[in-house]
């Protein structure tokens, strides 16, 4: 039997106690999505061009990870000779593409996924995505790899009788292709794996907690994966890079079941009683239990919870002893060196096993010798280091294994749920289904933005935004007075600069008067400065138009409200000016105003100066779309009492581009317009687009102090 420490739960955080456990299990859920044309899966129609670019990438990594670029390009001189013969579509252009490529290509389409996503207010939608992108490049890459591995064969037939030496040459190559498909494929993998780490490191992460905060965030980390595209998480060479390298075969002693048996072993014993295996699984699935049991090896004895990890760490070690596996992973570390000199031409689980086993040492010996070009050195060494590890060096190492092996038992659970997923996926390539699934509104495309099929939008809602000039009277006999023509001067610095933003954000021009522009948004999917008041009103319906002969006029309550959350009062003006305060906006109810009922908000004395106000319509449709996070400032508050609350999140504006913004909500003071004294805070609200520099400075400085942290 097993040497099995017991540790009590319990008692008042003495040495003995064991620290609560975090628990993880992986998940994917598709929920609010509809099933396909099958009634069992969802069906996904992926843009062409990212397929055909999939598929070009791919050939272009197999090829050079399978040292055949120039059998292949042998091909293409015959190709381009007029030599060709039958086979599988033309694969010479693929060579030709860059890595570049596809990740420009697969940022648009997961973007254009993720908007998608924020329309339909369904993160399901993007995760669909995902995982149909995932199946779609698992295929792939089998499909590519029989696909060169046919044109080599084809190029082979073409050669015999020819020219016989450069035809062995080319049968060599060929068949240390077919040998080294494993090795080939998982090359392949990790660079697509590392080209959606970046696509995802770089823009997806920010836009999706822009657009959906941090909801789901867990889902997402089942792409995070090395293991996304092996075919069962099995790989002795990327297990060993990245994780513990285990035994194959059942005769192993450190295959992964038996090393799974004794780390749920190992926490029965310090919890005893727990027998449940889903909660077993749990604890190993989070990395961070190995410090929290055992300090990952090397724990700090100045405290009481360091001498109980070391006493944990003696149990862990003790176990694995009697388990006869401890050299196994000790050997499992030092063989990692020794792929590089010795792979593939000896088997990685053989030279593992040579470090342990004398017979198999002898074995490994010999081959080496075969080989002529090769040297015993690096491998004595390597046992010589597995002989000598003991003690704390060998109680580290056991502490590295536990967490090394809770990552790779993570995210094997991770792949399990990810491929049980993609089960769940129909990827349509027959235009007839699609044409079916599409008609019964049970399809997901994701297309290209230039492959998307123009289609009449319907218009859902609207905002209109009134930007009004302030004190444009005095303004324009100032200039008069200075010889200069105030409607050019309105034209070049604030007509043209806004008719230039229209296009960008989708926005039209309702009419202009001679001191304001008025703008439509449709919901489809070195003279004086100028001081601009600027109203945003949202309506929760479409516009209603009439006619002027060929001209639409737009008629809405949101030309009326912008008109009012853009204007300035003079007296609040004059009120308000001289104090020194980051806000732009303000507004106040007058005492005679309390008797105004419904209709207090015509009496509303309102202060925009260099400020951007928006009715509660728009605050709430702009919490929609993007993540507002509530944020803490000190910043100067009116009368001393005004309770304001300040929230900041990042707005979209195109690929890679982002840009904060700082919202204000804020009580309407009830004053006397007398003095301009408060007399209490009602419960109606105001809300402000933050303008001032000094504000985003602040939560700049804010986030980069939380970080320090």
């Amino acid at each position: 039997m097993p040497r099995i420490p017991i540790f009590r739960l319990g008692g008042s955080g003495g040495e003995g106690e064991v620290p609560e456990l975090a628990s993880y299990t992986p998940a994917l859920s598709f929920e609010g999505l509809q099933v396909g044309i099958d009634n069992l899966r969802h069906d996904v129609y992926l843009s062409p061009k990212f397929i055909e670019s999939a598929r070009a990438q791919i050939v272009r990594l197999i090829a050079y990870h399978g040292e055949v670029e120039s059998l292949l390009a042998a091909e293409s001189r015959n190709f381009a000779s007029g030599r060709r013969f039958a086979g599988p579509e033309d694969t010479s252009t693929r060579l030709r593409a860059q890595p570049a490529d596809l990740k420009s290509v697969l940022t648009e389409l997961l973007v254009a996924a993720l908007n998608r996503a924020k329309s339909q207010s369904n993160l399901s939608v993007d995760l669909l995505a995902r995982v149909a992108l995932v199946k779609c490049l698992r295929n792939e890459l089998n499909a590519q790899f029989a696909q060169v591995l046919e044109r080599c064969r084809l190029l082979l037939r073409n050669y015999e009788g020819m020219r016989q030496e450069k035809a062995i040459e080319y049968r060599e190559h060929v068949a240390n292709f077919q040998v080294r498909k494993k090795i080939i494929l998982r090359k392949t993998g990790q660079e697509l794996f590392l080209t959606l780490r970046e696509i995802e490191k770089e823009t997806l992460i920010r836009m999706r907690r822009s657009l959906f905060g941090d909801s789901g965030e867990l889902g997402y980390k089942l792409f995070l994966n090395r293991l996304l595209f092996t075919e069962d998480g099995r790989d002795d060479y990327l297990s060993g890079e990245h994780y513990v390298m285990f035994g194959n075969f059942e005769k192993d002693p450190d295959r992964f079941s038996n090393l799974q048996r004794i780390a749920c072993v190992f926490l029965q014993s310090l919890m005893p009683g727990a027998e449940d295996e889903a909660a077993l699984d749990g604890w190993l699935n989070v990395p961070e239990n190995a410090h929290l049991l055992v300090g990952n090896g090397s724990p700090d004895e100045s405290s009481s919870d360091g001498r109980a990890q070391k006493a944990r760490l003696a149990g862990w070690l003790g176990l694995l002893e009697d388990e006869g596996v401890m050299e196994y992973i000790v050997a499992s570390y030092e063989v990692v060196p020794l792929l590089s000199e010795y792979a593939p031409r000896i088997n990685a689980q053989q030279l593992k096993n040579a470090l342990v086993v004398r017979a198999e040492c002898d074995r490994v010996e010999k081959l080496i010798e075969q080989h002529g070009k090769l040297s015993s050195a690096s491998l004595y060494a390597a046992v010589g280091r597995v002989v000598s590890c003991r003690g704390a060096e060998r109680a580290k190492v056991a502490g590295r294994f536990l967490r090394d092996f809770m990552r790779y038992h993570r995210d094997l659970r991770r792949l399990e749920t990810l491929n049980s997923s993609l089960d769940s996926v129909n990827l349509i390539g027959n235009e007839k289904l699609r044409e079916l699934s599409a008609v019964n509104d049970t399809l997901y495309e994701f297309l290209l933005p230039q492959e998307q099929k123009p289609s009449e939008q319907k218009t859902l809602d609207h905002v209109v935004i009134k930007a009004d000039i302030r004190d444009s009277t005095r303004l324009t006999r100032l200039l008069m007075e200075r010889g200069l023509n105030p409607a050019s001067y309105f034209s070049l610095n604030f007509y043209d600069p806004v008719n230039k933003l229209l296009a960008k954000y989708g926005a039209t021009r309702v009419f202009l008067e001679g001191d304001a522009i008025i703008l439509a948004i449709l919901d489809r999917t070195n003279g004086p400065g100028l001081e601009l008041g600027v109203g945003i009103s949202y309506q929760q319906s479409p516009p209603l138009y009439l006619m002027d002969g060929e001209q639409r006029i737009m008629i809405s309550d949101a030309l009326n409200e912008s008109d009012r959350l853009s204007s300035c009062n003079k007296r609040a003006r004059k009120a308000m000016e001289p104090l020194k305060s980051p806000f732009r906006v303000y507004a106040f109810q007058t005492v005679s105003d309390a008797d105004a009922g419904e209709n207090a908000e015509d009496f509303t004395m309102t202060f925009n100066l260099g400020g951007v106000r928006m009715n509660e319509g728009a605050f709430s449709k702009l919490q929609q779309e993007i993540s507002l996070e509530p944020r803490e400032l000190e910043l100067p508050a009116l009368w001393g009492s005004e309770e304001f609350r300040l929230y900041s999140g990042l707005v979209p504006i195109g690929n890679d581009i982002f840009r904060q913004i700082a919202v204000r909500e804020s009580r309407i003071a009830q004053i006397d317009p007398r003095t301009f004294s408060l007399i209490k805070w009602t419960a109606r609200s105001y809300y402000e687009v933050c303008t001032d520099p000094a504000i985003y400075a602040m939560l700049e400085d804010g986030r980069a102090k939380a970080a320090g942290r």
